[in-house]
């Protein structure tokens, strides 16, 4: 139990279901939606969809998505759906190294990725769901007319990307009012999203990606210099996988499979049982240095044979035991290690991530997206649907697994996750973080399964990440660890935004009772009923 003359927050317990998410609206539509019969994929449609209106800074109907699934009644079966999208047909790296470049530019209709989330939602709905399109999409369509009064941290997101001038000519027109990012307060309407949803709602996945809804992004980005077509669009099509797992400390974790990085989180985890972690104060100078070394190893095992699950063959060598027993003998004790890849300074902090389980256990983990903050900063003239940047995801690097390539799958950093135990579902969860996602779902994992941590507590300890050259510590951490940690040989540095953010929802099993968590790196919440 917390101490409750310190700052925290409690657990949000529940017996008949719950949401856990960045944004309290969000999480009361979902539990709503339950409360009307709704199960828990209906939910996370609703939820999810309302976020891109809520958050728009973070994700949108121009992202992508990916999903782990529990049906209910089937406690060993878990679904994993990717409804991240490719690169437009005509994409092409040489094209690109013959312009002189060597990286996609991030802010570029070369860096738009088809969007996969709506084809995504549709084909959860239509597949899992109980209610139907219409019923999930209503609460969002209802508060893109009406308006949502922006939450501080959203507004704090919004004005860095504005001051940053990430949102081009319509972007701005769509995203700013007044030719300003929103004060928390301010309501901020979405009301041609609103048509799409409509559209959706009438005429499924054909409202989106065909007809005069395709049309207006195909000719927006066509006019930034895209080579997106309309046969992109029409041909983007959700997939469902196997998800791929690993043990740790007598619990299964399960990620998403490539093109996203949760084989990095397991290799990472892995990494760390081949590493003796202190047994004394979790947010110390010895774990603090040891998980940082692993997350360098891991992340440039990552970066090397990750990509489109099309183009590479390298998954069993990443998820072998071997290579996390052969990387965790390369880390020092004593100091940190030089020369090994680390994360980018471009991480975005962005991303929405919600967990929803209904009174039936069905359980649903989805991640949602635009990639940087606005993505592209490039909106459809007409409806104002924000694209993403994923192909900036891409390497131009020739021959790279991941190199940019014609209806391509690029890289992602988003990726949803469920822990079991016994091989029962006891904890739907994720952290959101851009690059560090992998590493938040280890650190998470850690301090539960190493520290005896709540699921509460874990997320609400201090995080470090090693990006750039650079060890990021949260202002969390005390004095004297960030100076021992510099006489080690560390480049600390202490982050202007917070690193990432993470939602859970516990299953008590023994109890029948459901334990909600939400950071407080967010303005969101777990409600339940």
């Amino acid at each position: 139990m917390r101490d409750f003359q310190l700052p925290g927050r409690s657990p949000v317990f529940s017996t008949n279901g719950q949401c856990a998410t960045s944004h309290p609206l969000a999480a009361r539509v979902a539990v709503r939606i339950l409360e009307d019969g709704g199960n828990a994929v209906d939910a996370a449609i609703g939820a999810a969809v309302l976020l891109g209106f809520c958050e728009p800074q973070s994700t949108g109907l121009g992202g992508d998505c990916f999903v782990l699934l529990q049906p209910s009644g089937e406690s060993h079966h878990v679904v994993a759906l990717n409804g991240s999208g490719r690169a437009p047909v005509l994409a092409s790296s040489q094209t690109l190294r013959d312009q002189g470049l060597t990286a996609i530019p991030e802010y570029s209709a070369h860096a738009v990725t088809i969007p996969g989330a709506v084809d995504a939602f549709c084909r959860l709905s239509e597949d899992w769901g109980r209610l139907g399109l219409e019923a999930s999409l209503a609460p969002s369509i209802k508060y893109a007319e009406d308006g949502i009064p922006v939450a501080p941290r959203v507004s704090f997101d919004w004005s860095r990307a504005a001051s940053a001038g990430v949102l081009q000519d319509d972007g701005k027109r769509h995203f700013l009012l007044n030719g300003q990012a929103p004060k928390p307060g301010e309501v901020f309407r979405a009301s041609g999203q609103a048509e799409v949803l409509r559209r959706i709602v009438k005429e499924g996945r054909k409202g989106f990606y065909e007809g005069e809804v395709a049309q207006d992004m195909v000719d927006s980005l066509a006019q930034q210099g895209g080579c997106h077509t309309l046969e992109d669009f029409a041909a983007t099509e959700s997939t469902y996988s196997t998800p791929i797992v690993s043990g740790y400390r007598g619990f299964d974790i399960l990620e998403h499979p490539p093109n996203g990085q949760g084989a990095a989180a397991l290799l990472l985890t892995q990494i760390l049982q081949n590493l003796t972690l202190p047994e004394e104060d979790p947010f110390g100078i010895q774990r603090t240095h040891l998980e940082c070394e692993a997350v360098k190893l891991a992340y440039d095992a990552r970066d090397r044979f990750i990509a489109d699950p099309d183009h590479t063959q390298r998954l069993d060598h990443v998820l072998n035991p071997r290579t996390a027993k052969r990387l965790a003998a390369l880390v020092d004790r004593r100091k940190p290690l030089r020369h090994v890849h680390q994360a980018a300074s471009s991480v975005h902090r962005e991303t929405v991530l919600l967990i929803v389980v209904d009174r039936d256990l069905m359980a649903v983990s989805l991640i949602y997206s635009i990639f940087h903050s606005f993505g592209s900063g490039i909106a459809s003239q007409k409806f104002g649907i924000n694209f993403q940047n994923r192909g900036a995801g891409f390497t131009l690097e020739a021959g790279h697994p991941n190199e940019l390539g014609s209806a391509k799958r690029p890289f992602h950093t988003i990726i949803p996750a469920m822990l079991k135990q016994n091989n029962r579902l006891v904890m739907p969860f994720g952290v959101m973080g851009g690059q560090y996602q992998a590493a938040g779902h280890a650190r998470l994992m850690s301090n539960m399964l190493d520290y005896g941590m709540h699921p509460q507590q874990a997320l609400d300890g201090p995080r470090s990440f090693p990006e750039s050259g650079m060890l990021m510590l949260e202002k969390g951490y005390d004095d004297g660890v960030m100076d021992g940690l510099r006489r080690m040989g560390h480049d600390v540095q202490i982050p202007d935004v917070p690193i990432g953010g993470g939602q859970a929802i516990w299953i008590d099993h023994r109890k029948g009772v459901l334990q909600g968590v939400s950071d407080f790196r967010k303005d969101g919440c777990a409600i339940g009923y």
